[in-house]
C-alpha cells in the first residue's frame, strides 16, 4: 500500500517554483492549439475544403505522432539533458507552427500538423520529468503537478478567447501563429531558470523500438478510422490487426532487451498500471468530447468563433480549479473514491447533454459542459500524481514518457473515436432525411459534415437552403446526444475501475528515498539523475 510520507524529504527552492512557471509555457501551448484549431474549423473547411477523413487527419496526425514518438524522445532527453530537449523542441515547434499557418492545401496541413506532433514529443517528456526531478517532498509535487495540469486547464480558457478574437479579424492560419511568440519566450527564459537533468545511466535509443511503437498506433488507428468512414473494407482489418501484431513484438522486444524503451516490470504495480487506463480514459472523453461540442456552439447554434470562446472560457477555469483542488481532496478523502466520484459527477453532465435535442436548450448544454468539466478535472492531477510517484525516482524519465504517452494517446483516440462516431451518425440520419431535389453532388457534400451542409444551403435559394440546415442540425445534434450517451457509459465504467483499481493505495504518495544523515549527503536523491544547474 502506498501510504507513507515523507515528511524530511528535501524542499524545493525559490528556484524551483521560478522554473515550474517556465515549464507551465508548452503546457499552456498543448492546449490553447487544440481549442483554437477547433474553433477555426468552419473557416478552414471553407478555405481548404478538406474531405471528413481528412479533417479528422488535421486533429489526429498531431496527437498520433506525438503519443508514438514520446518515450523515444524521453529516452533522448535522459542521455542530452531534458532542458536541452525542451529548448530544441521549443525552436522546431515554433518553425512549424508557421509552416502550418500558410497551409494552402488539406495535405500540406496535415503534413505540418504531424511535424507539429514529432516537435511537441519533444517537449512533452521533458517538462513533467523535470518536475519529477525538481519536487522531491511528495506533497509539494502534487502541487507542482497540479500546477502543471492547471496550465493545459489555462491554455484551454485563453485559446477560445484569442483564437477568436483572431478568427473575427483575420484568416484560419493566424491561430497557429500565436505558437511562435511562446515558443520565442521559453527559448529566451528557459537556459536562465531551468535546471539542467541528465541521467548517468541513461538508456541507449533503440531505433527499431521506436518504429515498432509509432507503426502500431498509427496502423490501428488508420483502421478504426477505416471502418467508421468505409465499413468493413480490406484495408481496415489487416491495419488493425498488423497494428496489434506490431505491437505485441513491441512488448516482446522490450521484455528481452537488457535497456528496454519501457520496462514492462512497472505494469505490475496496480497503482501504475490503473492509473494510465484511467488516464486514457478520462483524456478520451474530455478531447473528444470538447472536439464536437465547439462545432455545435457555432455550427449549429450560429455562434460566431469569439462568441463561442467566450462561451467556452468558463470550462478552462473549471478545469483549473478542480486540478489545483485535487491534492486537497486527497488529503481528507481516500484517492479511489475521489477519482471515482469525479467520473461520476462527469457521467451526470454527459447525460444532462443527451436531452438537447429540443429548441431552448443552451443553458442545459452549458449545465451539462460544465459539470463535465468540473467532475473530470481532479482526474488528471491525482492519475499522474500517483503514476510518478509510484515509479523509482531512477526511472522518472521513462515514467513520464508512459504517463504523458497514455495522456495524449487517449486524447487523440477520443477525438478519433468520438469523431468517426458522429461522422457515422450524422451520415445515416441525413441518408433519410435529405430534402428532395438536391443535385447529387450537392446532397453527397451535405451528407459528408455538417460543415458541407451549410456551405452547400448557402447557394440554394432561401428555402430550400433554410430545410437543409434544419435537417443538418438536427442530425448533427443527435449525433451529439447519442456520443454523450457513450461518454456517460465510459464515466461509470471509469469510476468502477478507480474503485476496484486502486482501492489499495490511499490518499498519500510514496516517499523519496530518505537521505542519508550529514549534509553532505542531504541531496543525494536529486544526484541520481545528475543535475547541472545553469551559471
Amino acid at each position: 500500500m502506498i501510504d507513507v510520507m515523507a515528511p524530511d524529504a528535501p524542499k524545493a527552492t525559490q528556484r524551483e517554483w521560478i522554473g515550474l512557471a517556465v515549464l507551465a509555457l508548452p503546457c499552456l501551448l498543448y492546449s490553447m492549439d487544440l481549442t483554437v484549431l477547433i474553433l477555426a474549423v468552419p473557416h478552414l473547411t471553407a478555405d481548404l475544403a478538406p474531405s471528413a477523413t481528412q479533417l479528422l487527419w488535421i486533429f489526429d496526425i498531431y496527437g498520433f505522432l506525438l503519443a508514438g514518438s514520446l518515450i523515444t524522445m524521453g529516452t533522448v532527453g535522459d542521455r542530452i539533458g531534458r532542458r536541452r530537449l525542451l529548448l530544441i523542441g521549443a525552436a522546431a515547434f515554433g518553425l512549424v507552427s508557421i509552416l502550418a499557418a500558410f497551409s494552402v492545401t488539406a495535405e500540406m496541413l496535415i503534413a505540418a500538423r504531424a511535424l507539429l506532433g514529432l516537435s511537441a514529443a519533444t517537449l512533452a517528456p521533458s517538462t513533467l520529468s523535470l518536475i519529477r526531478n525538481m519536487f522531491l517532498d511528495p506533497r509539494e509535487r502534487g502541487l507542482a503537478i497540479g500546477v502543471w495540469v492547471a496550465s493545459f486547464s489555462a491554455g484551454g480558457a485563453i485559446g477560445p478567447l484569442l483564437g477568436g478574437l483572431l478568427l473575427e479579424h483575420f484568416w484560419w492560419g493566424s491561430v497557429f501563429l500565436l505558437n511562435a511568440p511562446i515558443m520565442l519566450l521559453l527559448l529566451v527564459i528557459g537556459p536562465i531558470l531551468l535546471p539542467e537533468y541528465r541521467d548517468p545511466h541513461a538508456r541507449r535509443l533503440d531505433p527499431l523500438s521506436a518504429g515498432l511503437s509509432l507503426v502500431a498506433v498509427l496502423a490501428v488507428i488508420y483502421g478504426i478510422k477505416r471502418i467508421v468512414v468505409f465499413g468493413f473494407d480490406w484495408p481496415c482489418v489487416p491495419a488493425i490487426v498488423g497494428g496489434l501484431a506490431v505491437g505485441a513484438i513491441f512488448v516482446w522486444r522490450q521484455r528481452r532487451l537488457p535497456e528496454p524503451l519501457i520496462d514492462i516490470s512497472l505494469f505490475r504495480c496496480a497503482a501504475f498500471g490503473g492509473s494510465l487506463v484511467l488516464n486514457i480514459l478520462m483524456t478520451f472523453i474530455a478531447f473528444g468530447s470538447l472536439f464536437f461540442m465547439a462545432q455545435y456552439l457555432q455550427l449549429v447554434l450560429g455562434m460566431g468563433p469569439l462568441e463561442a470562446g467566450l462561451w467556452t472560457a468558463p470550462s478552462g477555469v473549471a478545469f483549473a480549479v478542480g486540478s489545483m483542488l485535487a491534492p486537497l481532496l486527497v488529503r481528507r478523502f481516500r484517492r479511489d473514491y475521489v477519482i471515482g466520484a469525479s467520473f461520476v459527477v462527469t457521467a451526470v453532465g454527459f447525460c444532462l447533454l443527451t436531452q438537447i435535442a429540443g429548441t431552448e436548450t443552451f443553458s442545459l448544454f452549458m449545465a451539462g459542459f460544465l459539470l463535465f468539466c468540473v467532475g473530470i478535472a481532479p482526474v488528471g492531477t491525482l492519475t499522474t500524481d500517483l503514476v510518478i510517484g509510484s515509479a523509482p525516482p531512477e526511472r522518472a524519465g521513462m515514467a513520464s514518457g508512459i504517463s504523458e504517452t497514455s495522456f495524449e494517446f487517449g486524447g487523440a483516440l477520443g477525438i478519433a473515436v468520438l469523431g468517426s462516431i458522429i461522422t457515422a451518425a450524422y451520415r445515416i440520419d441525413m441518408a433519410d432525411a435529405l430534402p428532395d431535389g438536391l443535385p447529387s453532388d450537392a446532397a453527397a457534400i451535405a451528407k459528408d459534415t455538417l460543415a458541407g451542409a451549410i456551405a452547400v444551403a448557402e447557394q440554394l435559394p432561401h428555402e430550400a437552403g433554410a430545410a437543409l440546415l434544419d435537417v443538418a442540425r438536427a442530425a448533427f445534434t443527435q449525433s451529439l446526444v447519442l456520443t454523450s450517451a457513450v461518454c456517460a457509459a465510459i464515466s461509470i465504467l471509469a469510476g468502477v475501475i478507480a474503485v476496484v483499481l486502486l482501492r489499495r493505495v490511499t490518499s498519500r504518495i510514496e516517499p523519496e528515498p530518505r537521505p542519508a544523515t550529514g549534509a553532505a549527503n542531504a541531496a543525494a536523491p536529486r544526484q541520481a539523475v545528475a543535475p547541472s544547474r545553469p551559471d
